[in-house]
């Protein structure tokens, strides 16, 4: 018997004409709730629906149908608001269904990853837990990984160790939660993974950082989505992480394993760790990618983030018609039109920047509208007018800019209020110097992990640090210059460490001592990296504690 997505065309005219009686009944019902006889009759059609996708074998769809089939029995007749949220996600459900069965029947492809979002909503609307991303995804979990030499600890520095690094781990995870540059805290949070590899290598416990590890890297290197889904699933690997200390018979569980495996076998990373992985569980490629899974489902749902990125490219090609207008004007080589077309424009603007969430950038162009209606050829702007239009124009690109690069909120310029548009442009440009700053900062701490890592594996060469102290002095000044007192002490305290303990020093400071200093480094670098030092976030404090720790376990003297 032919199925799956060959067999589609068979029963496709009856499954739709079903499947567009099913909508149209539940639709009616939302205006007419007390009308049991829609209701009644859209899950009749959702019961046939179901039934010729569980004939045809198409496994995401009919899982699909049988989430929205279940929850449409559960809404009774006269559902009140309180039924709001489930009704909108049946209706959406039904679409997104439609959508996904005519893309197959014109491709002849199953993907039914894609239908996990829409199957998800429904379960959380009906208070079910939600399906795991690898729910489709299958893999032998049973695979030895290679044997490697585990690094010897007394149980109760191994405790006092593994409690370290798991904060760490703890630090970069809140940073991938909130979205804060996912890239540093992923880096962050493998490096911990990595180094609890060691301690708890060749055990249970030792597999699963082994395995999280692999994700992490996947994750990275792969540049997946922050999903929702990868959050939690990092945040229940630091709970597992908090079982492994003092548990011989530690056993990680299979599921969270499973999904570990998913993300590597997604990413196709080239990493070591996500090969080793891949050929140990002899993983094979995935028929899609993640960032292909994110837009077929943004085709099914509808419009994303790429429509809004492709209006603020048309506000910005507007903008630019907004300049040359400027130009002529001031120039006084403007033709009479010139004025009123700068009126409509700026207006148009307006309106549209307010449309989509820039109502700073519309409200500075809304005040200049009263000043521009009275310019014309016979009454030209004055020089200052002129002035404070520019700085308008010069604010409100870049607002866009931000936006266009999909940047967060409380990242975007500094929101000015109309006539202060020149400062708040002033303190947009010191912001970017500062960001050169940290970026110098970053890269000459990067360069110091990777002369620690070269000294190391050249068995104590010394020439591979000789220009690290002075780089990590000069990191120390920028970090003065931003008003980071104390990430500029630990810094200094890690050059201080690396001259005399390493190059002035006889002998190479023992791996363990090496692999403290690559912590506070990593750390200090993490720090660093992203928007939330120019924000002063409180909350990266904790980040400096980890540092602080760090710099004290190499028997270093740091203030609190």
């Amino acid at each position: 018997m032919v199925t799956g997505a060959t067999s589609l065309s068979l029963v496709r005219d009856e499954l739709f004409a079903t499947m567009e009686e099913a909508e149209q009944s539940l639709e009616h019902f939302i205006i007419d709730r007390n009308n049991g006889g829609l209701l009644q009759q859209a899950v009749e059609n959702l019961k046939q629906v179901r039934g010729t996708l569980r004939l045809i074998e198409l496994t995401g769809a009919e899982l699909l149908a049988q989430e929205i089939l279940q929850l449409s029995t559960d809404i009774p007749v006269g559902a009140g608001e309180d039924r709001d949220s489930q009704l909108a996600s049946l209706s959406n459900a039904l679409y997104v269904l439609g959508r996904y069965l005519e893309s197959v029947d014109a491709s002849r492809q199953e993907m039914p990853e894609l239908l996990l979002p829409p199957i998800n909503a429904l379960r959380v609307v009906s208070g079910q837990s939600p399906l795991p991303e690898s729910f489709f995804f299958s893999a032998r979990l049973d695979h030895a990984r290679p044997p490697i030499e585990a690094a010897v600890r007394q149980p109760v520095a191994r405790a006092a160790e593994a409690r370290r690094l798991r904060q760490m781990y703890q630090v970069g995870l809140l940073g991938f939660i909130r979205e804060d540059n996912a890239s540093a805290s992923l880096k962050l949070m493998a490096r911990a993974l990595g180094r609890l590899d060691l301690l708890f290598a060749n055990s249970p416990g030792g597999r699963l950082c082994w395995l999280g590890s692999a994700a992490l890297e996947a994750q990275l290197d792969g540049q997946l989505l922050p999903r929702q889904a990868r959050k939690q699933l990092f945040s229940r690997l630091d709970r597992e992480l908090r079982q492994l200390s003092g548990h011989d018979a530690y056993e990680p569980p299979r599921v969270l394993l499973k999904e570990l495996l998913y993300l590597v076998a997604l990413a196709e990373s080239s990493g070591p760790l996500a090969s080793q992985v891949r050929e140990t569980f002899s993983l094979g490629s995935l028929p899609f990618t993640d960032h292909l899974l994110e837009e077929e489902s943004q085709r099914l749902a509808g419009p994303g983030q790429a429509v809004m990125r492709s209006l603020s490219s048309a506000i910005r090609e507007e903008l630019a018609s907004l300049k040359d207008l400027l130009d002529l004007i001031e120039r006084q080589t403007a033709p009479a039109e010139s004025y009123s077309n700068l009126h409509s424009l700026l207006g148009k603007l307006a309106k549209t920047l307010g449309m989509v969430g820039l109502s700073s950038a519309s409200s500075t162009l809304h005040a200049q509208l009263s000043v521009v209606s009275g310019w014309s050829v016979e009454r030209l702007p004055e020089p200052q007018a002129l002035l404070k239009l520019a700085d308008a124009v010069l604010y409100v690109e870049s607002m866009v800019a931000s936006l266009e690069r999909g940047e967060r909120y409380d990242s975007r310029p500094q929101i000015a209020q109309p006539g202060q548009e020149a400062e708040a442009f002033a303190n947009h440009q010191l912001t970017e110097a500062c960001i050169v700053v940290i970026g110098e900062a970053t890269a000459g701490l990067a360069l110091a992990k990777r002369a620690i890592t070269a000294y190391l594996e050249s068995n104590g060469e010394k020439l591979h640090l000789a220009n690290v102290p002075f780089s990590l002095m000069a990191v120390r000044g920028g970090l003065r210059f931003l008003e980071q007192d104390r990430a500029a002490e630990l810094i200094g305290a890690c050059a201080d460490f690396i001259q005399k303990q390493m190059l002035e020093g006889v002998q190479m400071p023992p791996e363990q001592m090496l692999e403290t200093l690559a912590d506070a480094l990593t750390s200090l670098e993490y720090y660093l990296d992203g928007g939330a030092l120019l924000r002063r976030d409180e909350s990266r404090i904790s980040v400096l504690d980890l540092a602080t720790e760090s710099v004290r376990a190499l028997g270093l003297p740091v203030a609190a």
